[in-house]
């Protein structure tokens, strides 16, 4: 390598390459050449997600030569993470290690984003077909000297005539298939028409010689900051032909939504390279869901988008930098309906249109809005609240008198993310726990095994997975769990060995962790719920509970009648230990249920029914938004949820179901019951 040139890092198994000035981070690298390489915190050496494989020696089918110094020198970062998690020899971690020489890395399946498991599936729903876009078949006059007119015109006559459609119009893409396919049909043809709720006239998309009958379809895409979700439906009759999801590619920015306008603020044209990550991600999830199908992806006509508000600038190429900051000010808040390809979609029909639902406000965005498309808290008798738990949780509350609606800051720690051993959902990630409250012994599902971890066939089950940390439906389990079994007082505090009577807590410095798994001895991870863990699901669930309270004090209620869990995490959420943490507040058990993918079926509602998007613009506007960050009670709220369940509420319809232990670990010792009952 010549002093001048700076060295050349080579990726697999992607093989992408480029050269970067010594010194640069390998996430870093990895960012900027678009390589499948996670960051659950952003690259602030937290999560421990980005560990890479450095390759010494020669590569012959690279050209290049990796020296011993090729990385910057294993540190204290790394030291204190494989001290007390393990980590593979050989291993580290790329928001550490830095580029000082010609370098192969090598991205290990479990390090990249893709390989995870995409949990929003379409929940089954009754629709009232009258989508947007449509087939004809039409019969059109043939020409005549003597009465001179186009063709196009002589269609939208026909079009008059037979089926009661006003005037149409053709881009030159269609223009250019409209002659040949009139005579090839014997001035007969199916055409694709679109008439959106925001369109003056009817489009005509796509044309047919003859009759045509093999389908049209559609895309409702729920595009979160964490994963993308697509249901692929037949326009004719609404069915799901099939759903297919990735991770958001943006993760590689930043964990949450404010990491990434930082990253926008840090990074002159930042915005530019997240817009054509999505757009990417976009385009091969078209092309995957329609090849799972069997059709192909230029009969998809429409899709319809819901998103927050910093995805939906970034989808738009929007600058998301006003939203980083009070007033957190959209550059639009209306629904839209555009091209496809204005959007980048090109493995879509080059004549396909999107509609994109309005906004409710600067943090409370088009996937709330679809949520309350399908949920319908405007049309309800009883009081409901409805919960989209995810990284920025957005919530509903209302009934048919009046719907309120507030996001809150919850943070990533609902998805695994700044827990000691979390992991976002993927095969041998923990997401199921139960703890015995009398030997506080734990067991345990992962995703990908129905078994439970004291099944006698569990470890030949797991055995191609592993136990590879815990994702967070898991945590939240772990912690209620611990709670139940009096191994967690009510503020929070984990017991000692000595105070709860076992040894699974271990010292941790001035504090203690519970062991849930431990498997060093095959190679795999130590896996503990730690007090940094309860400490960071306390702030998510206090931000989340704090938030229902506000928009309950906006209507002068201290109860909801019902609950509703939304999103692809509040669908793996179980309600009892949701209730048990405080994250919701207290109601029947049997009144706390889970909508699935609420934002999905709001997209598909709106991609087959017409009318729906009048309904959607029409709610919006009713809707009103309650600014957390501004409510001076919030804070109050926020510091009263920071108990298990609460200080102060009594939450009555818990206690009929659980009895929470009088326990109490403070400093002044000893295992005894606490002052009061918690329930």
């Amino acid at each position: 390598m010549t002093e001048t040139r700076e060295p050349l890092v080579i990726f697999t198994p992607s093989g992408k390459r480029g050269h970067f000035p010594i010194g640069t981070p390998v996430l870093t690298a990895a960012r900027q050449l678009g390589v499948d390489l996670d960051s659950v915190c952003g690259g602030r050496g937290i999560c421990s997600k980005c560990q890479i494989t450095p390759g010494y020696g020669e590569f012959p089918k690279h050209g290049v030569t990796v020296e011993p110094g090729a990385l910057s020198d294993w540190n204290a970062v790394e030291e204190r993470y494989k001290s007390k998690r393990g980590m593979i020899d050989g291993r580290r971690l790329g928001c550490q290690a830095k580029v000082q020489g010609d370098v192969v890395i090598d991205v290990p399946p479990e390090s990249q984003v893709h390989k995870q498991v995409v949990r929003k599936a379409a929940t089954a729903r009754a629709i009232t077909m009258d989508p947007a876009t449509r087939l004809y078949y039409v019969e059109v006059a043939e020409p005549d000297m003597h009465e001179p007119s186009g063709d196009l015109e002589r269609l939208g006559q026909a079009l008059t005539e037979q089926w009661g459609i006003g005037a149409v119009y053709a881009d030159l893409d269609v223009l250019r298939k409209l002659q040949p396919a009139l005579r090839k049909g014997e001035w007969k043809v199916t055409v694709a028409l679109h008439k959106g709720n925001l369109d003056a006239r009817t489009r005509v998309l796509d044309i047919w010689p003859g009759y045509y009958d093999g389908g049209i379809f559609g895309l409702a895409i729920d595009l979160g900051s964490t994963t993308i979700a697509a249901h692929l439906c037949d326009l004719r009759d609404g069915r799901v032909l099939a759903s297919a999801g990735v991770m958001n590619p943006q993760i590689r920015f930043g964990e949450d939504l404010m990491s990434r306008v930082s990253y926008v603020m840090m990074n002159p044209g930042g915005d530019r390279e997240m817009t054509g990550a999505v757009r990417t991600a976009l385009n091969g999830l078209a092309q995957t869901i329609a090849t799972e199908a069997g059709i192909d992806p230029i009969r998809i006509m429409e899709a319809v988008f819901v998103c927050n508000p910093v995805m939906h600038h970034l989808l738009l190429g929007i600058d998301p930098v006003e939203l980083g900051q009070a007033p957190f000010a959209l550059a639009t808040s209306d629904s839209m309906s555009l091209d496809a390809t204005e959007l980048g979609l090109t493995s879509l029909n080059a004549n396909a249109r999107v509609y994109i639902l309005p906004l409710i406000a600067g943090h409370v965005g088009a996937d709330c809005a679809a949520v309350a498309l399908a949920e319908e808290p405007n049309l309800s008798d009883d009081m409901v609240l409805i919960v989209d738990v995810g990284t920025n949780a957005e919530l509903l509350l209302g009934d048919k008198h009046r719907v309120l609606a507030c996001s809150s800051p919850t943070g990533p720690a609902f998805e695994g993310a700044q827990i000691s051993s979390g992991q976002r959902a993927a095969p041998g990630a923990i997401e199921r726990v139960e703890i015995d409250p009398a030997t506080k012994e734990p067991r345990f599902k992962v995703i990908g095994c129905d078994l439970w971890s004291t099944d006698p066939a569990f470890t030949a089950a797991t055995a191609a997975s592993g136990i590879t940390g815990i994702c967070g439906s898991g945590i939240i389990e772990a912690v209620a769990e611990m709670r139940m079994a009096g191994i967690v007082d009510p503020s929070g505090l984990i017991g000692s060995a000595e105070q709860v009577g076992t040894a699974r807590l271990v010292p941790e410095g001035r504090t203690h962790s519970y062991v849930l798994h431990d498997g060093r001895a095959e190679g795999g991870p130590r896996i503990l719920v730690t007090q940094g863990d309860i400490r960071a699901i306390q702030l998510a669930k206090s931000a989340l509970y704090a938030g229902a309270r506000l928009l309950m004090d906006e209507l002068q209620i201290d109860t909801v009648d019902r609950v509703v869990l939304a999103g692809a995490f509040g669908a793996h959420i179980s309600p009892k230990h949701a209730m048990v943490l405080g994250m919701i507040p207290d109601a029947p058990l049997n009144k706390v249920f889970s909508a699935g993918n609420a934002a999905g079926t709001g997209a598909r509602i709106a991609l087959c029914n017409v009318a729906a998007r009048n309904e959607v613009e029409r709610v919006v506007r009713e809707i009103h938004k309650v600014e957390t960050a501004i409510e001076p009670r919030f804070q109050e709220h926020f510091v009263a949820a920071n108990a298990i369940p609460h200080a102060t509420a009594p939450f009555p319809e818990l206690a009929k179901v659980v009895t929470l232990p009088q326990v109490s670990f403070n400093t002044q010792g000893g295992g005894g019951g606490g002052r009061r009952r918690r329930g």
